[in-house]
């Protein structure tokens, strides 16, 4: 009887993990492309970067404050989709650039590398089943040192010291780093360590995005914009 049991123990638990998955690419699809149209709306009107910065500390502002309490009711699925299309929006005056410069084909190029990289590596994910949980550690390390790496180069810009070659270096190092989060938070939920798609949405919404900016930030340097 214990092995039946067990049995069935397993089975309910990927049923589970299939609804979560359903659900979280379901609302992803859905964020994507909102932030995508507050994204155009926001190149429309000429969005500056000051505004840009305003929209992604409001963004952030959602994650930290309002996300956790709402996550477990509807009223999350709102957050998230007002929390994407803050971060959609901040993206407007950086895409602007690239148009105004004559470079929008460095924007297709971080696009469509971003898909096939999102894509190769949730098919290889969900192919798999491959536990990724080991490399958790290891990418909160890399993130913080991202982190104080991306500050200490805003404080050498501020005093008029500007290293391009380090930020295209540190940009390949984020695409890297959000890559592995790719994998890590996909792999959460096909073997059941996250259970709430608002909040898996959300972490994979943030690795495509800081994905793309990187990328978009490496093309663009090698288009010399």
């Amino acid at each position: 009887m214990q092995p039946e049991v067990y049995t069935q123990s397993r089975a309910v638990d990927r049923l589970e993990s299939a609804k979560v998955l359903r659900n979280t690419y379901a609302l992803l699809a859905m964020t994507v492309l909102f932030s995508a149209v507050t994204a155009g709306v926001s190149m429309a009107i000429g969005m500056g970067r000051g505004m840009g910065i305003i929209c992604s500390l409001g963004a952030l502002a959602l994650i930290w404050l309002v996300l956790p309490r709402t996550a477990n009711s509807s009223a999350g699925v709102g957050v998230v989709f007002a929390f994407t299309g803050l971060l959609g929006a901040s993206l407007g005056p950086i895409l602007n650039h690239y148009v105004a410069a004559g470079s929008g084909q460095v924007i297709m190029q971080a696009l469509g590398t971003t898909a096939l990289i999102f894509f190769a590596l949730s098919a290889y994910v969900l192919t798999t089943r491959k536990d990724f949980s080991f490399m958790g550690g290891f990418l909160f390390v890399g993130l913080i040192a991202v982190l104080v790496c991306a500050i200490g180069m805003m404080i050498a810009s501020f005093f008029g010291v500007y290293m391009p070659l380090a930020s295209v270096a540190l940009s390949g190092v984020i695409a890297l780093l959000f890559s592995g989060f790719i994998l890590y938070d996909t792999s959460r939920i096909v073997n059941g360590g996250e259970t709430n798609y608002i909040m898996a949405t959300t972490s994979l919404y943030l690795n495509i995005l800081n994905l793309f900016t990187s990328l978009l930030h490496i093309f663009g340097f090698a288009s010399d914009d």
